[in-house]
C-alpha cells in the first residue's frame, strides 16, 4: 500500500497497543495530544462496522509555527496526525504524514528544511517507539 505523502509504519502490536505506545512517546517528550478520535467507535455507534482505527493528533507550537510562518495554509494540515488502523489481514499499521510533503504541499520552501527536518526526525522516532521493540 502506498499513500502520497503518508509514510507507513508496520507495528508489532494490535491497534489499541500500537496506539497507546504512541501517545506515550508524545507525551514523553513534552509534545501536547491534543485529540483520539476513535473512528471504528464512531462507526459502531451509527450501526456500521470497521476495523480498528484511531487519529491522533499532536504537536507544539515550536515545531509548527515556523512552518506556519511561511505558510499559514499548513495550519490545515496541523497539528501532526497518526493513524492507527488493522488492515484486512489482521496487521497494524501506524500512518504518519511526512512533514517534507505537507511543506511541499503548501509551497513552503528551503527556509523550512531545517523545521520539516526536525520534525521528520521526531516522527521516526515516535513511529520506531510505538510499532517495535519490548511491549
Amino acid at each position: 500500500m502506498t499513500v502520497p505523502g503518508l509514510t507507513l509504519h508496520r507495528s508489532s502490536f494490535e491497534p489499541k497497543r500500537t496506539a497507546e505506545r504512541l501517545a506515550a512517546a508524545i507525551q514523553s517528550r513534552g509534545l501536547t495530544l491534543f485529540a483520539r478520535v476513535d473512528h471504528a467507535a464512531g462507526a459502531t455507534a451509527v450501526g456500521m462496522a470497521l476495523r480498528p482505527t484511531e487519529l491522533l493528533m499532536f504537536g507544539n507550537a515550536r515545531g509548527g509555527t515556523p512552518l506556519m510562518q511561511a505558510a499559514q495554509t499548513i495550519g490545515v494540515d496541523l497539528p501532526l496526525r497518526a493513524l492507527v488502523w488493522q488492515d484486512e489481514a489482521g496487521i497494524t499499521w501506524l500512518g504518519i504524514n511526512d512533514p517534507g510533503w505537507l511543506a511541499e504541499r503548501h509551497g513552503i520552501g528551503a527556509d523550512a528544511d531545517a523545521p520539516v527536518a526536525a520534525m521528520r526526525a521526531l516522527l521516526q522516532a515516535l513511529a520506531r517507539e510505538a510499532t517495535a521493540g519490548p511491549a
